[in-house]
């Protein structure tokens, strides 16, 4: 196993917090895989789709006044969207979160590109902050990105910028790439290869490579995409709108390499390396927030 994925697995076992609870989880999988595997495979789908930490803790800050929350349905959960009561006139910037993550995260590159004439839209996935469900995934997120840009194109607004972190850049890029009608798109912080991240998971709780691709399938059947059609080569070659990358150095959740993957693949794309900022303190760093901001005007 190489350094970055020897990184990421550590990553992923933090996440899914490296004490008793993922030892049960381990212990439980692993008999039940050898046991009943069809119920293993059927509660590693089930986990592996569960965004940690939980929806609740992400809802105890309260928005400022001057911001508006709305719930729209969507499939059998909900997406809550966040919009300032008094917005530019400009266009739309959509901002997306990650996986795990929450609108709130994108409030200061939200902020500053209100200030600079466009109207920032944070759209919160299901099963995270405020939104209803309990699960989701990638072609999830995908879907619910080409749902809101079709909602708020058919309200009458211009969306001029598609911005996105981690898991949801990834499912901005597929979206991106089956023609929705953005201006621009920047790309947080991308991972490169879903199918990775069921082979960090499936380390990190001792699947089998049988359960592994069981669950896998399981998910690409249940949802009607392959893992693989979100990977780079399968996307880039469709992005038809400029497209700045940023992506840190050190990131230990998805490499750089992941970043300078889809900067290389889209034609004409632009990478912006950061240094020290990690996964997420690039969200809020002045200086990346200016230069997305400047890209996005």
């Amino acid at each position: 196993m190489d350094s970055s994925s020897s990184s990421a697995v550590q990553a992923t076992a933090g996440y899914y917090q490296a004490s008793v609870g993922l030892r049960f989880f381990r212990f439980a999988l692993g008999t039940s895989q050898k046991l009943w595997p069809a119920l293993a495979t059927r509660a590693a789908v089930r986990l592996f789709c569960t965004p940690l930490p939980p929806k609740w803790l992400q809802r105890r800050a309260a928005w400022a006044a001057d911001w508006k929350v709305a719930q729209w349905p969507f499939e059998d959960a909900q997406l809550t969207v966040y919009t300032q009561a008094a917005q530019p006139h400009g266009p739309v910037a959509l901002l997306v979160h990650g996986w795990g993550g929450h609108a709130r995260q994108l409030l200061p590159l939200a902020e500053s590109l209100a200030q600079h004439g466009l109207r920032p839209v944070l759209l919160e996935m299901p099963a995270h902050g405020r939104s209803a469900g309990s699960t989701s995934n990638l072609p999830q997120f995908a879907r619910a990105i080409d749902y809101a840009v079709g909602r708020l194109q058919q309200e009458g607004h211009e969306i001029g910028l598609l911005a996105a972190h981690s898991l949801g850049a990834n499912a901005a890029a597929y979206a991106a790439s089956r023609g929705i009608g953005i201006g621009k798109l920047v790309l947080l912080a991308p991972p490169a290869s879903p199918r990775n991240y069921t082979r960090y998971f499936a380390q990190v709780f001792g699947l089998s490579e049988t359960t592994r691709a069981a669950m896998q399938k399981h998910i690409e059947a249940r949802e009607g995409v392959l893992m693989q059609h979100f990977e780079p080569r399968a996307v880039a070659p469709r992005i038809r709108v400029p497209t700045l990358v940023v992506h840190d150095r050190g990131d230990a959740i998805n490499a750089f390499t992941d970043g300078q993957a889809f900067a290389q693949a889209i034609q004409g794309a632009q990478l912006l390396p950061t240094e020290g900022l990690g996964h997420r303190k690039l969200l809020k760093d002045p200086a990346v927030v200016a230069k997305v901001v400047l890209f996005a005007r």
